[in-house]
């Protein structure tokens, strides 16, 4: 019959010992040696679980939760959650020329990570809205009367101020910048404006609103915060994750000694509108210059800035090139064009002593128009008819001298100058009319390929207005291309390929431009680049704070890894512990074997006990 012994050694010394009848006295020992291996196997077979399949699938997930964290935006339409007390919230209003727009951002804690960026997106009402208002008209209509300013844009930051916890309204940055309206006012006026809001809103409200928190931004900020907020979305200021990311090696300014950084590959922007088109890129190596005349335009093309929250740090150091070039987005352009055609023909008219094109009878053939469509241009109380041919070809050929280029070396558009873009490690997107030339009626919006384009647009151009009218009113087209676009998408077209390729000298085998309207289901607006960039230093403010805390309450500063990391490392002390543990007391065991009573031992063995002489 077999025994159990138990023997307790307080305060906490369990030890087992399991002896069958009949069991020769090595076999008991080996048989304790298998218990007590079988219980380090169990142990350390936990902590293999623990360490490496737990960590394996917390791993995973983290990894595809940090992939498909901007993929995630596009379903990310829940209502914000006012009531989580780390969220912090910043308000950024946009005074363009026609209107100002607000907008609400939020962000969660920082994650202590002092080379990771703020996680900002629009925050969203009960109604899982995004927290935007515009009212009218622009900012720049008050120019005659400043005093009126802050009345004026008391209904954003009331409309804001509703939506932003009360308890957060102090620590909420506000930021009011205002762009080409503004521009274009004298500086006095400019001044006046600004110091009316400087004034009035801390007055009113209780956001964080200082003096540098009202301004006139550049279009080369404009152009940089648009920049910013492209990349920021599509994740390439994160770290590189796997092998599958798209790198450059980054020389930073002023490290020419240092080695090169090497970091997610980010993307330029192309964006034509109805005045004007930019664009702007990220230029990782040290440019050189043709002239010294070049060298000094470039400085003003060219912006160097830091997005971490640590000065000392380069990791995100970035160059960006930036220019914005008036009269050459879809309309004005459109517009300098039929007043070349006029010019012209009245010149002609004027030499020949003719009235050609003066009557609908013999209008002036134009080849950005498609076949057979009809337009007119009025000017000086003079009428200019026109009839479209709709030739591609030829329509590219004519408007290639508005251009502008130069013979000059390394320049674009308007002869500036512009440096040059490594096409084969290079990913641009295109807005506003680069996205409406390919998609709005050639519906081939997304991966730009050029023969494609081309063949599209020629055979748009081609049609007969007549079809395309046919077409349009059967909904064949987008819901919001009208007539306009109907009419002009031959020259816009036209414009666009000839900006793309001959203005930016793309070549025409490149494959690297996204034609878009949004980015992951929404509008990337330039201001979620000016929030990141102006709470660039936020991050490390919060760590230091966190810091400070610690000192007084170090485990609430903790992440939730860390709690696992540490949890594992006691885990293995304990068992380190109960290890030596049993070790020590098999070598009481062992001391009392020897020194105590045999008579068991004789019993076990089926011998009459003998006596032992008591210990001395």
């Amino acid at each position: 019959m077999g025994r159990i012994s138990i023997s307790c050694l307080f305060p906490a010394s369990w030890h087992f010992s399991i002896s069958p009848v009949g069991c020769p006295r090595i076999l008991n020992t080996t048989l304790r040696q298998i218990v007590v291996i079988g219980i380090l196997a169990a142990a350390v077979s936990l902590l293999y679980y623990s360490l490496v399949v737990i960590r394996n699938k917390y791993g995973r997930a983290y990894r595809d939760k940090k992939f498909h964290r901007y993929l995630a935006r596009v379903t990310d339409t829940e209502a914000t959650d006012i009531s989580n007390p780390n969220l912090n919230y910043g308000i950024v209003v946009d005074c363009g020329s026609s209107g100002s727009r607000i907008f609400v951002y939020c962000w969660p804690r920082h994650n202590g990570n002092p080379h990771d960026l703020l996680d900002i997106k629009q925050m969203r009402d009960k109604d899982r809205k995004p927290v935007v208002m515009k009212i009218k008209p622009g900012i720049s209509e008050f120019a005659n009367s400043p005093e009126k300013v802050s009345d004026y844009i008391s209904p954003l930051l009331s409309f804001a101020a509703e939506h932003v916890p009360r308890a957060k309204h102090k620590e909420t940055p506000l930021y009011i910048l205002c762009t080409a309206g503004m521009r274009i006012l004298p500086e006095s006026q400019q001044k006046a404006i600004l110091e009316d809001l400087l004034t009035d809103i801390p007055v009113r409200f209780d956001f964080l609103f200082s003096d540098s928190h009202a301004e006139v931004i550049s279009g080369k900020q404009e152009g940089v915060y648009a920049w910013i907020g492209i990349n920021f979305v599509l994740g390439r200021f994160e770290h590189i994750d796997d092998e599958d990311d798209a790198v450059v090696e980054v020389h930073i300014p002023g490290s020419e000694n240092k080695e090169a950084i090497i970091r997610k590959r980010t993307v330029g922007i192309l964006d034509m509108g109805g005045v004007s088109t930019q664009i702007a890129y990220e230029v990782p190596k040290t440019v050189s210059f043709a002239s010294s005349q070049q060298e000094e335009v470039a400085k003003n093309l060219l912006a160097e800035f830091n997005l971490g929250c640590d000065a000392h740090q380069t990791e995100h150091v970035y160059r960006v090139y930036v220019a914005t070039f008036l009269g050459f987005g879809g309309n004005a352009a459109r517009q300098r064009y039929e007043d070349s055609i006029f010019t012209n023909t009245v010149f002609r008219n004027k030499l020949l002593g003719k009235q050609t094109s003066m009557t609908s009878e013999s209008p002036h053939l134009d080849p950005c128009l498609p076949l057979d469509a009809e337009d007119k241009i009025q000017q000086n109380g003079q009428t200019l008819y026109l009839r479209g041919t709709g030739n591609f070809n030829l329509c590219r050929e004519i408007i290639q001298p508005f251009m502008n280029k130069t013979n000059e070396t390394q320049t674009s558009l308007n002869g500036v100058y512009q440096p040059a873009v490594h096409f084969q490690n290079s990913e641009f997107y295109g807005f506003s009319e680069f996205y409406y030339c390919t998609e709005d009626v050639l519906r081939m919006g997304g991966d730009y390929s050029a023969p494609r384009f081309i063949k599209a647009a020629k055979d748009y151009c081609a049609t007969k207005w007549s079809v395309l009218r046919e077409r349009f009113d059967r909904g064949l087209y987008a819901s919001h291309a009208d007539l306009h676009r109907l009419k002009y998408q031959c020259f816009k077209s036209a414009w666009m390929y000839e900006v793309f390729h001959s203005g930016f000298s793309f070549p025409v085998n490149y494959s690297n431009l996204k034609t878009a309207l949004q980015v992951y289901d929404k509008e990337v607006q330039w201001t979620l680049g000016a929030i990141l960039y102006r709470t660039r230093f936020l991050p490390l403010r919060d760590i230091q704070q966190e810091t400070f805390r610690g000192n007084h309450s170090h485990w609430r500063s903790f992440s939730f890894v860390y709690n696992h990391y540490l949890f594992f490392a006691c885990f293995l002390v304990v068992l380190l512990s109960i290890l030596l543990y049993l070790l020590r007391l098999r070598r009481i065991h062992r001391r009392m074997l020897r020194n105590g009573s045999s008579a068991s031992l004789w019993i076990e063995e089926g011998l009459p006990p003998q006596k032992i002489p008591g210990a001395l």
